[in-house]
């Protein structure tokens, strides 16, 4: 195709489809099935320009054209605070619920890599010898050492605000890089569970694993829980990649990637929760029972969220996807 002679041909179409949507809240009857028109003509040059003679200019020009245009044609919509209530009741569990198969999974496998790394470097001094020096070990397992202080070194709140925002950003990340097959997912995962398979090795060797699993349960549950949604949805969205089922690769990921990322939104709440509790909660001065009774409590109550309100929104047919009408059009393909 020649794009001169294509935009010279069209150009007039362009222009007066932009005049008219200045001035759309004063269209005749007759101007606005125009306005109409137009939408459907130009929708169809900007498919055809990017698929024959992209040009970057161009294109984002029409782009823009043609969002003005939907949104003249058919309205726009905002959220509103009954969006929020069916995202948080129906949306966000039912996704969470449709990828419990993988996260379940990805939890008791993940759960087991940890106790075996635990196990084995705890019971090799060789392996805590590579880890770091022995003086370095004592002062990181001993009492009143560097574990435990850990979640008392810093202001209660910027700890919590640090701690959500770091987790936040691991579980978008599995979320996210799912689509690479879900290979930077397994890296992410292992990195959390080596990172917990040393500090209950350390202190197991040092005789303290109750004081290590005081100190990672009251928020750990939920915290991991989190992560592991995270991790099972990333590798799912991977597998999507491989083998998208009956329907188009291109519709499945699209579908799965909407999900995934309104999971991103939800499972930000949950770790603001976990965070609360890893900043207040483990640092304080409750006794070690009533510790890791709030977070059990915590942990049940995300699940019975996502079994009970979620299992419901998945069997009314519920997928955490976005509303049909707030999907991506299908570009008119004649005019």
């Amino acid at each position: 195709m020649d794009l001169d002679v294509f935009v010279s041909a069209h150009r007039a179409e362009w222009d007066r489809l932009d005049a008219l949507l200045r001035r759309r809240r004063h269209l005749t009857g007759a101007e606005t099935d125009e306005l109409v028109t137009l939408y459907q003509r130009t929708a169809t040059h900007l498919s055809l320009i990017r698929s024959t003679a992209p040009d970057p200019q161009l294109t984002g020009r029409l782009t823009q054209l043609v969002a003005r245009a939907r949104s003249a044609v058919v309205g726009t919509r905002r959220a509103s605070w009954r969006d929020v209530t069916r995202f948080l009741t129906e949306g966000f569990p039912a996704a969470v619920y449709r990828a419990r198969h993988w996260w379940v999974a990805t939890a008791l496998l993940s759960t087991a890599v940890a106790a075996l790394l635990g196990w084995w470097i705890g019971t090799h001094p060789e392996v805590q010898a590579s880890i770091a020096a022995p003086d370095e070990l004592r002062e990181l397992t001993r009492p009143g050492g560097r574990y435990e202080t850990y979640y008392s070194s810093h202001p209660a709140a910027s700890f919590a605000a640090q701690v959500w925002t770091n987790n936040a950003q691991a579980a978008a990340m599995c979320l996210v890089l799912g689509v690479f097959l879900g290979l930077p997912v397994l890296w992410i995962l292992f990195q959390n569970m080596l990172n917990l398979g040393i500090g209950a090795g350390l202190m197991f060797s040092a005789g303290r694993l109750d004081t290590f699993l005081g100190l990672v349960l009251p928020h750990g549950l939920l915290e991991l829980t989190a992560v592991f949604v995270a991790a099972g949805t990333g590798l799912r969205l991977g597998w999507t990649v491989i083998d998208p089922g009956p329907r188009s690769r291109r519709t499945a990921l699209a579908e799965e990637g909407r999900a995934a990322i309104a999971m991103a939104i939800g499972l930000a709440l949950v770790l603001f929760v976990s965070g609360v509790i890893e900043g207040f909660v483990t640092p304080s001065d409750l006794p070690t029972w009533a510790r890791i009774t709030l977070g059990i409590a915590a942990e049940l109550a995300f699940l019975a969220y996502v079994f009970v309100l979620g299992g419901r929104a998945a069997r009314a047919g519920g997928t955490g996807d976005v509303e049909a009408a707030e999907r991506s059009a299908t570009v008119p393909t004649a005019a």
